[in-house]
Formats: structure tokens, C-alpha cells, sequence
């Protein structure tokens, strides 16, 4: 059982997602440059966004080099001394994640770590309950055993359950990611474009001419198509067979997939802009199907039409030569919003829903009740 989201976004000028030179990430697609914002990026919009922990009723996972410091100031509110807690804790960090930074001060971790907070949770209490022992190298790495026993293959955080997490020193605590999410990239060729500022120094005397600053910062303008596919069955495995969880978690990722912006210079272009069109589907099995191939012979604006409708136009005739050729008897659900009324919707008309609450319900209530 796969859920697939298609969205189609066009934004105002804007550098949502930077490369190493400090404008807007590109790639080469169809033979021409187009506008890309990279997986990594649209993640973290979409696992940061409120509405996905709102809607999950579970924290989000924390990103850090510093379980350390994390765990150290856990035990330090129940009641240990600062200085034995840290003799523990970088005994037993490595042990159970990963070894600390030679070069770094701060007790961090060599990588970064993805961890959830019941797991931190159970981590915490866990040294509070073995805490005499803990000095004994023996009985503190058959308690590491334990907790990695536990936690291995399912986490009690729907964001790590959906984009997974590799731990190379602990492969037991890898997990495979429940979902795949594509680079944005623009459904036309896009020209860079750069702005030279400027800023006034308030206190430059009356006579002096000039800027008190300058330089040319990247931006293009772009309508993207973005692609993520959920796995069902994996994604209910992740959260240790909790299936209203998972159930909230899709639901979550598709609100905060629409709410999320990336926030690249967004306090100097706030290009915060709606999707345009999503689309849904439930699928029972088969191959996922990215609509990116609409888009490998580059739109081009149509008199007075801008490129959305255009962009529409090519998704919804890819779409309905998918369904002639390899057929649709796997789809569960197949549900349409857009944002526009003339939005140019032929094949698929008929499956577009009333607004935003009606598309996400319409997806969770195909998903099967227990894991298939």
C-alpha cells in the first residue's frame, strides 16, 4: 500500500535553497537548466512545519551532535552531579551511537544523531535505573545491548519513522526510510537572475556619498513540480505496528507538505506562495509513478496564461497516458485540489475534491484499517 503526492508550486522570485556559491540550487532536466530545491531541504520544511506535530500529537526527532549535553542535563534535573554524569555519558554514548568528536570540547558526537524524544526518554531512565553499575564497562555495555535490542527497527517518532535514519557504528538502530521524496525541480527552462543591493550606513555624514555596503545576492522564479511517495506497511512497522499513528502521520505529512516553505532568504523575497494543484493517490501495489517525465520536454507560458496552467495542462495529459497504457486497476484512491477553478483538468476531472480537509480525508480513509 503506497500513498504518492503530486504538487504543483510555482513560486515568486525567491533563493528557497542555496548551493556552495550562494544561489538558488539548479540541474539539468529535458535538455534544459531548471530551477531544483533539493529532497533534503523540503524534509526539514515539512518535518519542522507545526501543523505535522500538531497533527501527530508526537514531537518531532531532534537532529544533534549533542546526546551528550541532552542526556547530562536530563539527569542533572534528577538529581546527579554534573561532573559523573559526564563521566558516564561519554562512556556510554559511544557504546550505543556513535564516537565523540576527538577535535570537538563539547563532548559531540563524530555525526550527527536522529533520535526522537521517547527514546531519549527511555535512555535517561534507563541510566537512572542502572546508574551503581554503570562504572563496570561489563554491565554498562549489556545495558547498551538492551537498549539497542529495544529500540532496533521501530521508533515512537513519525518523522523518523518516514525518513528513516543510518547509524554506521550501530546498524541495529538504522531504519529504513517509509518515504521517498523527490527534488523539486521547475516545469520550464529558468534563467538565473541576480540583484545588486545596496544598504545606507544611518550614520555616514551629510557630505558623503556612497553605500555603506554592497554586493549581488542569486534569485530565480520558478513553478516546480514536487514528488514524495509513503510506504504503508513500512511506515506501520517503523512505528511499532501503531496504526492511528501511522494513519496521523500521513495525514500530518500531507498538511505540512502543503503548509511547508522552505525559508532560504525568505526575509528578503518571502515567496510564500501556495501550491497550486495537489494530487493524491492510494495505491495497492505496483511501481511508484513520478509525473517528472510530464515536464522532460520543458513547458513554455501560453499568451497571457503564465505557467501553471500549462504545467497543469502537461501533468494531467501524462496522467491520463500512465492510466491508458499500464492501466489503474491498483489505485485505491485518486483525489484532485486545485487551487484555481480553470485549471485545465481533463483526465482527471472527476476525482477533485472541495478543499483541503475533504483531499487529505479522502487519502487516509483508502488507507486500510490493519497492515495489509
Amino acid at each position: 500500500m503506497f500513498v504518492e503526492l503530486h504538487i504543483i508550486q510555482n513560486f515568486a522570485p525567491a533563493n528557497l535553497n542555496r548551493d556552495d556559491t550562494n544561489n538558488p540550487k539548479d540541474c539539468e532536466f529535458g535538455g534544459v537548466r531548471r530551477a531544483r530545491i533539493s529532497s533534503q531541504c523540503i524534509k526539514r520544511a515539512i518535518r519542522t512545519s507545526p501543523v505535522f506535530a500538531e497533527t501527530t500529537g508526537v514531537d518531532v526527532g531532534k537532529r544533534t551532535k549533542f546526546l551528550v549535553n541532552l542526556l547530562k542535563d536530563r539527569l542533572v534535573e534528577a538529581g546527579k552531579i554534573e561532573e559523573d554524569a559526564l563521566a558516564v555519558l561519554t562512556a556510554f554514548v559511544p557504546d550505543y551511537a556513535s564516537k565523540l568528536d576527538a577535535k570537538s570540547e563539547a563532548n559531540k558526537t563524530a555525526v550527527l544523531l536522529y533520535i526522537g524524544k521517547a527514546e531519549v526518554d527511555n535512555l535517561v531512565q534507563a541510566l537512572l535505573d542502572n546508574w551503581d553499575s554503570l562504572p563496570d564497562d561489563k554491565a554498562r555495555k549489556k545495558l547498551v545491548r538492551d537498549l539497542v535490542k529495544a529500540h532496533k527497527g521501530q521508533t515512537s517518532a513519525p518523522d523518523i519513522a518516514l525518513f528513516g535514519r543510518m547509524l554506521a557504528e550501530t546498524p541495529e538502530l538504522g531504519l529504513d526510510a517509509a518515504c521517498q521524496v523527490a527534488h523539486a525541480i521547475s516545469t520550464h527552462r529558468v534563467t538565473m537572475e541576480m540583484d545588486f543591493y545596496t544598504a545606507v550606513d544611518d550614520l555616514n555624514p551629510e557630505d558623503t556619498a556612497g553605500a555603506g555596503m554592497m554586493g549581488f545576492t542569486g534569485f530565480d522564479s520558478a513553478c516546480f513540480y514536487r514528488y514524495a511517495r509513503m510506504d504503508w506497511n513500512q511506515l506501520i512497522a517503523n512505528l511499532n505496528d501503531d496504526v492511528d499513528l501511522a494513519r496521523r502521520t500521513v495525514e500530518g505529512f500531507l498538511h505540512a507538505a502543503v503548509a511547508a516553505v522552505p525559508s532560504g532568504k525568505q526575509n528578503s523575497f518571502a515567496a510564500n506562495n501556495p501550491p497550486s494543484l495537489l494530487l493524491a493517490v492510494v495505491r495497492r501495489d505496483g511501481m511508484g509513478w513520478s509525473l517528472a517525465n510530464a515536464f522532460e520536454r520543458p513547458v513554455s507560458p501560453h499568451r497571457n496564461d503564465g505557467l501553471v496552467a500549462p504545467s497543469v495542462a502537461a501533468l494531467d495529459s501524462y496522467w491520463g497516458r500512465l492510466c491508458q497504457v499500464y492501466g489503474d486497476d491498483t489505485l485505491a484512491c485518486t483525489t484532485v485540489l486545485a487551487l484555481d477553478p480553470d485549471l485545465p483538468l481533463e483526465n482527471l476531472k472527476a476525482a477533485q475534491a472541495d478543499d483541503l480537509e475533504k483531499w487529505v480525508s479522502a487519502v487516509t480513509e483508502a488507507l486500510p484499517v490493519k497492515e495489509a
